[in-house]
């Protein structure tokens, strides 16, 4: 679209009749492309004696392309019989009609005029963008892109918006057919710009009226051509009251018109606001309900819903149908701006008659004077985009993995691999240990001996049995299953899923990595260690036996005559002897039980430690990353609704 200023050339209404003198002509305001072409020209207007038709043709266009800016270019007027069947630009023209008083005076902009200051958001809106921002960055590795579509569209259209001029609010006028949007539209206007009539439907694609220059860059962004942009008649009081003004004429919402429609969706998720018209016949379609309003319904405070054509309702009949309407927009849970509340703002009015087009056009200026409806806009389709998101965000429970939920899994680790066991049989090697190296010589003698007697295979450690190893791996997954059950419970379901896989992928191979840690981590090799005390002990040990070793050969010499007869020595150190062994065999074992048993829980807890740290590495860690990453995307999602 190329931009027109008003201090540039503008195109003049006077009161002159066609140069052959023939009957009224017809003549079309001209679009941005007529007025702003590469030859500058302005356009001439006349409308005395009913509506005249001035246009310059092709030929005429491309004889003064090379005139200076301001040179007048007059095309020849047309008969009335040849305008009365011709339309500018099809279906979505306009047709003059003798009740007009004056043509739309258009300027040009110049060429080397400032452009329109690109838009710009207050800090929280900005914080909530960057917030979805990340938000989105965050999930695209977890949620699928379906889910993720509409908030980055959401983002591309606030970082595109944010790029066009913030002194312009966008506004399209949305109806049903017949509802009279496009008379509201020319009402509005000044000037007949869209067609009306009872030929359904009448405007087949979105027409651009703009009140100010600097627009060009937000209605290319509709995508609306240059030939269906226009310029209201200009007015100062107009000018002022709506300045920054750009009016969008969309096609109707239900047009049997598949591409109408589509024109409708697509413009509609790009403007700042929207006036819906509707009328006494049809303000209650379920399709304008279910299919706009209702989902819009975070958007009331960038919407007008205008009830048309009350001329057509007799008497109180008008209130009556507002109040319904009033009441059908409270149950699609549309804010109403009343009483100084924010809110659509909803008004009845004539687009025919006139009756209510100051109301609106008051409203409308104070709406533009704002300047705050595209933030609004775009704060509203953060919320819509947001409040879609929440079932994959939000939850109502507490998540995340207690230390009970650790402390069990460690538990069940250290039951995989026998620690319980493990530890018993260290506490039990210690005290084999110690009566071995407490115990009498005799004793000691006996049990060599049933140690030579039994088959060698006896004392070869047995290996674990298949069962047992299937079992030990049962548990490993049992306990990997219990924890991802609990840590993804309340969790929305993306990230549930997203926890119970990262569990899944970490307890692959735990099994053989349990097995290989207990080897390592189980008893040491070679006999347990000893306390302090033990060498006392085996030399107690040893002098008892060599009491009853001293009184037994005392006793044999005498026997023999070696040594002079005395039964009470030799018998009191063999009785010594007997009974001291054991007696210090049995204080060893007695002391022996103390270091055994924190033996055996230190082994126990050692091995604890090991099934614990493996388990750690592998599942835990990666499962609280992935609760550690939706309690970031938790946060971020705060932000984006404005906790």
């Amino acid at each position: 679209m190329t931009a027109v200023t008003d201090q540039d050339h503008t195109e003049q209404a006077g009161n002159a009749g066609s140069e052959d003198g023939e009957g009224p002509v017809e003549e079309p305001v001209g679009s941005d492309a007529d007025m702003g072409g590469k030859d500058g020209h302005t356009r001439v207007e006349s409308a005395q004696g009913g509506p005249a038709r001035a246009e310059a043709g092709p030929g005429r266009a491309r004889e003064e392309a090379g005139h200076t800016r301001g040179e007048a270019a007059e095309a020849p007027g047309e008969s009335s019989d040849d305008s009365a069947g011709g339309w500018d630009d099809g279906l979505i023209a306009r047709r003059v009609t003798a009740e007009t008083e004056q043509a739309a005076a258009v300027g040009v902009r110049g060429p080397n005029a400032p452009p329109a200051a690109p838009l710009a958001y207050d800090a929280p809106l900005r914080s909530r963008l960057d917030a979805l921002r990340e938000l989105v960055g965050l999930s695209r590795a977890r949620l699928d892109s379906r889910t993720l579509a509409e908030a980055g569209q959401v983002l591309d259209e606030a970082a595109a918006r944010r790029r066009l001029s913030g002194q312009h609010t966008v506004v399209a006028i949305a109806g049903a057919t017949g509802s009279g949007k496009s008379q509201l539209f020319n009402t509005l206007a000044g000037v007949v710009i869209s067609e009306t009539g009872v030929r359904r439907p009448t405007t087949a694609a979105p027409i651009a009226c703009s009140w100010s220059d600097g627009s060009a860059s937000l209605i290319e962004r509709l995508g609306i051509p240059p030939r269906l942009r226009r310029r209201p008649l200009q007015s100062a009081e107009s000018e002022a009251q709506l300045r920054g003004l750009v009016l969008i004429d969309l096609p109707d919402h239900d047009s049997a018109a598949v591409q109408h429609r589509e024109h409708v969706d697509r413009v509609l998720a790009l403007v700042d606001a929207v006036i819906w018209v509707v009328d006494p016949e049809k303000y209650a379609d379920a399709m304008l309900h279910e299919r706009y309003l209702r989902p819009m319904a975070g958007h009331a405070e960038v919407m007008f819903v205008v009830l048309n054509q009350i001329d057509r309702l007799p008497g109180e009949a008008a209130e009556q149908v507002l109040d319904d309407l009033r009441r059908l927009l409270d149950e699609d849970g549309i804010a109403l701006g009343e009483h100084g509340e924010p809110g659509a703002t909803v008004l009845a009015l004539s687009a025919l008659t006139g009756d209510g087009i100051s109301e609106l056009r008051e409203a409308l200026g104070q709406f533009v004077t704002e300047r705050g409806a595209p933030a609004r806009r775009i704060a509203a389709d953060v919320d819509a985009a947001a409040w879609r998101l929440r079932p994959v965000y939000a939850t109502g429970r507490r998540t995340g993995l207690s230390e009970e939920a650790r402390d069990d899994f460690a538990a069940r680790l250290a039951d995989a691999v026998g620690a319980t066991a493990a530890g018993e049989a260290a506490e039990r090697a210690w005290l084999r240990n110690a009566n071995r190296a407490c115990g009498t010589p005799w004793l000691r003698l006996w049990r060599w001996y049933q140690d030579r007697r039994e088959p060698a295979t006896g004392r070869l450690p047995l290996r674990a049995q298949p069962d047992e190893e299937a079992t030990a791996r049962q548990r490993v997954e049992q306990a990997v299953r219990t924890l991802a059950d609990r840590a993804s419970a309340g969790l929305p379901a993306p990230w549930a899923q997203a926890v119970r896989e990262a569990a899944v992928r970490g307890s692959q191979g735990l099994p053989e990595a349990l097995d290989e840690l207990t080897a390592r981590a189980g008893l040491p090799p070679g006999r347990p260690p000893r306390p302090g005390w033990w060498p006392a002990a085996v030399l107690a040990q040893a002098s008892m036996t060599l009491l009853q070793i001293a009184g037994g050969l005392w006793l044999v010499g005498q026997i023999v005559g070696v040594m002079a007869p005395n039964l009470g020595v030799p018998v009191l150190l063999m009785v010594a002897g007997i009974i001291g062994g054991p007696l210090v065999e049995w204080s060893c074992r007695m002391a022996a039980r103390g270091p055994a048993r924190r033996y055996g829980v230190e082994a126990e807890r050692r091995l604890r430690e090991a099934a614990s740290g493996c388990g750690r590495a592998r599942v835990l860690d990666p499962v609280a990353a992935e609760l550690l990453r939706y309690r970031e995307v938790r946060e971020q999602y705060s932000r984006v609704v404005g906790v």
